[in-house]
């Protein structure tokens, strides 16, 4: 099995590389891996490092833009399987200029899918998110909900949900879709919440919890969600769709609470501030893993009480990795 993975050096597409070179997944054992990344801000080799020390003749990387039509027919072309993971995805940095996440999100999926079918591909997996389905007060999201995105980070991953629809409609392409809720774990960008957090109480700086922080989130581990995605890969249908989540519900004032608590902080390190997405700020996600769990027999295994302690220790540990992308990025708030 030749497998291509788009945006292989971001924090979700390198554990799912990192994962299917050690071989844990079924199916997919003893596979070739070629990451294709453009190595944007929030792409990073070190996360492949691990695999880049080993050796491994079964791992390539290329850097190159999804949105290259040569390019990405003359990869697809050489490989069985695509799981695509390249995406912008930081709904703050979406609010604040929305042109890069219309072109990388919407025009580079519906490349590499063009690539797809001319090519003939055996599979093709469209990691997704589940803030294309909006907001939902009770109850969970099943894969029939329609999609009510209210971000332009949202917005463009649900135009690429659609895209990949209609070639598997339209085509024929063998498209399966994965909608994940909010991941987390070791070599996380320290932009998004939990390691943004961790990293600055660790430094003895505030946090900025939006107004009272009364959003709920479903937090999934990210070796749950790339096993997830492996079994998608191997036995998914083609043409469904699939959700993935973690079966944690948290406020996000829970959330800071808990990561108080383990780096020894105390309340006075919260500051309070306006929140800057407004509307687009939605309330609560929740997906329903009904389907995965019948067809295909996912449950979540990590723990969110162990895995938080494990993804604390290891940004402890790892300030190496870390420190040089505040620095550059000066998101230290």
């Amino acid at each position: 099995m030749r497998i291509l993975v788009t945006g292989g050096a971001g924090f979700i597409g390198s554990a799912f590389t990192r994962n299917v070179l050690a071989d844990r997944y079924p199916g997919l054992e003893g596979a070739t891996v070629t990451v294709l990344d453009k190595l944007t801000y929030a792409g990073n080799l070190a996360n492949l490092e691990p695999v880049e020390d080993s050796g491994d003749d079964r791992y390539a990387f290329v850097q190159g833009d999804i949105c290259d039509p040569q390019l990405a027919a003359e990869l697809v072309g050489a490989h069985d399987m695509v799981v695509h993971f390249a995406a912008e995805s930081h709904v703050d940095r979406s609010i604040m200029g929305g042109a890069d996440f219309v072109l990388t999100n919407v025009l580079g999926t519906q490349t590499l899918l063009q690539a797809a079918m001319d090519t003939k591909l055996s599979k093709f997996v469209h990691v997704s998110t589940d803030e294309v389905y909006g907001s939902i007060d009770e109850g969970s999201w099943d894969e029939q909900r329609p999609l009510e995105p209210n971000s332009p980070y949202s917005a463009s991953k649900a135009g690429s949900d659609l895209i990949a629809r209609a070639y598997a409609k339209t085509h024929g392409l063998p498209v399966v879709i994965t909608r994940c809720s909010n991941n987390y774990g070791p070599y996380q960008f320290p932009e998004k919440v939990i390691p943004l957090f961790v990293t600055n109480l660790m430094d003895g700086l505030t946090v900025p919890l939006y107004g009272e922080g009364r959003q709920i989130r479903d937090w999934l581990h990210v070796d749950d969600h790339c096993r997830g995605i492996s079994l998608v890969a191997t036995e998914g249908r083609p043409g469904e769709i699939y959700n993935i989540g973690g079966g944690t519900e948290l406020t996000n004032a829970e959330l800071t609470a808990k990561l108080l608590e383990a780096t020894g902080r105390d309340e006075s390190y919260i500051e309070r501030i306006v929140d800057p997405r407004g509307a687009a700020h939605d309330a609560r996600y929740s997906v329903d893993i009904s389907k995965i769990s019948t067809e295909l027999g996912y449950t979540p295994q990590v723990s969110f009480e162990q895995g938080l302690a494990d993804t604390v220790a290891w940004y402890r540990d790892h300030r190496d990795w870390w420190e040089p992308l505040k620095a550059r990025s000066a998101i230290d708030r």
